[in-house]
C-alpha cells in the first residue's frame, strides 16, 4: 500500500519513523526522518497521505535519527522532538585512516568523533498546522551531542514528561520538565550522564515499584545499562536519581561483545512482569565477506522478578528465529495477529524486515488499552495508567516505549497472569484529569475517552 498511500519517501535516505495525530483530527499522521530533508505526511483520512513538510516547517534538513511525538507543555497538541546525529562531511577525511576504540580498530569514516555534532529540534505545535523549533530557547537542543535516540517520560511523577537523550561518544542528557515549557539539565545530578555510545532507549517500570526506569543499548565493548529509578526512595530529597543495575540483573556485561540498537520493555508471556528485547548488529565489515557487516544474535531477557533477567534467545529456548545472528537496527512490538500476545518486528541492515510471531505468550491472560484524549492531545500520549490485577500493581505511560528509529504499537499492554479481570485502572491524563475504572475483563482491547465514564470494546469514529 506504500505508493498508493503516498508515503514512499522517494528521494530520501530513510532513518526513523513515528506516528502521531498532530492536528487532533482523529487520524494518525506520520513523520519520517532522513539524511537531509525529513518528511511529515498528513493523514487525509481516506487511506492516503499528503506531504505537508514545508508548510508545517519541520523539514529539519540535517541527519535526522529518532523522532518522538510528545506534548511537553500539555496544551493538548502534539509536539515533535527530532534527534540529529553529525555533520557527515567527508571532505578532509584522510583516506585509510582508522582509530582504536574499546579494543576495536574503527575506520575513521565510521567513528562519530571524526565529525561535528549537530543540534536536535523540538518542534512546538502552533495549533494551525505549523511548528516552531523552540529547542534552543528551552535549552534542550543538546548541540554538543551526537544524538541517536530520545525518550519523553514522567520519571519524577509530577505530571510532566522529562526528556532523556541518548548520544554516541557524547554525554547523554537528562532534562527535567519543570512544567509550562521549562526544562532543567540534571544530567550529572541524576547520575545518568554517561559517555558511552548509546543507540537505543527503552522505558518501563521493570521493577514494579511505581516509577519509570530505563534500559540503554551501547556499542561494542560497552555493555548495556539498566537505570533503576530511585525517585520514590529519595522523594523527600526532591532529587531524581538513577542507579545502573544492569550487571546485578544479568543484562549488562553479557552484551560486551555486541553493538546494540533497538530495544523495548514488553510482557511477552503476559505474566505481569516486564521482559526486555534488544537487537544487535555490528557496524564493522565481516572479514570473511567485506560486502556484509558482522551479524549478531538478539537478546530476549525474560524477567524473573527480583532475581533479574535470563536470556532466552541465546539459550535456544525462544526458537530458531531468535537464535540466528542478524545485522539488526530497529525493533518494535505489537499484537499484529490479535491472538493475545505481543509480536515483534525487526529491521535489518541490507536485508528484509523480520516479523517474529509470538507463539505461546497467550497462555496467560492480558488486557490492552487504547486512549483518546479530549482536553489532552487526542493521541493520549503522555497519560499514566496504573493497573491493579492479581495482587500486582503495574504502571504504563501511554505512547512511551523508546527503542531506536522505531515506534511500538500505540496501546498500553498489560499481562494479567492467571487473573480473569483487572481490579482497578486509574488513568491520569496529560491535562491532569484523573479517572478510575473497576472490574475490567481480561482478554479484551478496551477503548477509553477522556471524560467519558465508561469504556468501549470497539473504537469510535474520529467524528464521534
Amino acid at each position: 500500500m506504500t505508493l498508493q498511500a503516498g508515503v514512499g519517501n522517494r528521494g530520501g535516505y530513510g532513518m526513523g519513523a513515528a506516528w502521531g495525530d498532530y492536528d487532533n483530527d482523529g487520524f494518525w499522521d506520520l513523520y519520517v526522518t532522513n539524511i537531509g530533508r525529513s518528511v511529515l505526511y498528513h493523514n487525509n483520512g481516506n487511506g492516503t497521505f499528503t506531504d505537508v513538510t514545508d508548510r508545517a516547517g519541520v523539514a529539519n534538513r540535517l541527519w535526522g535519527m529518532t523522532p518522538v511525538w510528545c506534548d511537553y507543555d500539555h496544551d493538548g497538541w502534539l509536539d515533535l522532538y527530532v534527534t540529529n546525529y553529525v555533520d557527515y562531511n567527508l571532505q578532509g577525511v584522510p583516506s585509510g585512516a582508522s582509530s582504536e576504540e574499546y579494543g576495536v580498530n574503527v575506520p575513521f569514516t565510521l567513528n562519530p568523533a571524526s565529525f561535528e555534532p549537530v543540534p536536535n529540534r523540538l518542534f512546538h505545535n502552533n495549533r494551525d498546522g505549523t511548528f516552531t523549533d523552540v529547542a534552543p530557547r528551552l535549552g534542550v537542543a543538546d548541540p554538543s551531542g551526537r544524538s541517536l535516540s530520545a525518550a519523553f517520560a514522567d520519571f519524577s511523577l509530577n505530571g510532566w514528561s522529562d526528556l532523556y537523550i541518548g548520544n554516541d561518544i557524547s554525554s547523554n542528557r537528562m532534562f527535567q520538565n519543570l512544567g509550562h515549557g521549562k526544562f532543567k539539565d540534571i544530567s550529572a545530578a541524576s547520575w545518568t550522564e554517561e559517555n558511552r555510545g548509546t543507540m537505543g532507549i527503552a522505558v518501563g517500570d521493570f521493577d514494579g515499584d511505581g516509577d519509570q526506569d530505563m534500559f540503554l543499548t551501547h556499542w561494542i565493548g560497552q555493555g548495556y545499562a539498566l537505570y533503576q529509578n530511585l525517585w520514590l526512595e529519595e522523594k523527600p530529597s526532591g532529587k531524581l536519581h538513577f542507579s545502573d543495575v544492569a550487571d546485578e540483573f544479568g543484562c549488562g556485561e553479557i552484551a560486551m561483545g555486541d553493538a546494540g540498537w533497538g530495544t523495548f520493555f514488553f510482557d511477552f508471556d503476559n505474566d505481569g512482569k516486564l521482559d526486555l528485547f534488544a537487537v544487535n548488529g555490528s557496524t564493522l565489515e565481516d572479514k570473511g565477506d567485506n560486502t556484509r557487516l558482522i551479524s549478531e544474535r538478539p537478546f530476549l531477557f525474560w524477567s524473573k522478578g527480583p532475581d533479574g533477567y535470563f536470556d532466552l534467545a541465546r539459550s535456544g529456548t525462544a526458537g530458531p528465529a531468535l537464535a540466528a545472528p542478524i545485522v539488526a537496527r530497529g525493533a518494535a512490538c505489537a499484537d499484529f495477529d490479535r491472538d493475545g500476545d505481543l509480536d515483534v518486528i525487526v529491521t535489518t541492515n541490507h536485508g528484509r524486515p523480520m516479523l517474529l510471531r509470538n507463539d505461546g505468550g497467550n497462555k496467560n491472560r492480558w488486557l490492552a488499552i487504547h486512549l483518546t484524549g479530549a482536553r489532552s492531545n487526542r493521541s493520549g500520549i503522555g497519560a499514566n495508567l496504573f493497573l491493579s490485577a492479581g495482587g500486582k500493581q503495574q504502571l504504563h505511560e501511554y505512547g512511551v516505549a523508546g527503542s531506536y528509529l522505531s515506534q511500538s504499537a500505540p496501546e498500553a499492554w498489560f499481562g494479567l497472569g492467571q487473573a480473569d479481570h483487572a481490579d482497578t485502572l486509574a488513568i491520569v491524563w496529560p491535562s491532569g484529569a484523573r479517572q478510575e475504572f473497576r472490574d475490567l475483563p481480561a482478554g479484551k482491547v478496551l477503548y477509553f475517552t477522556e471524560g467519558r465514564p465508561d469504556w468501549q470494546d470497539r473504537p469510535s469514529s474520529p467524528s464521534a
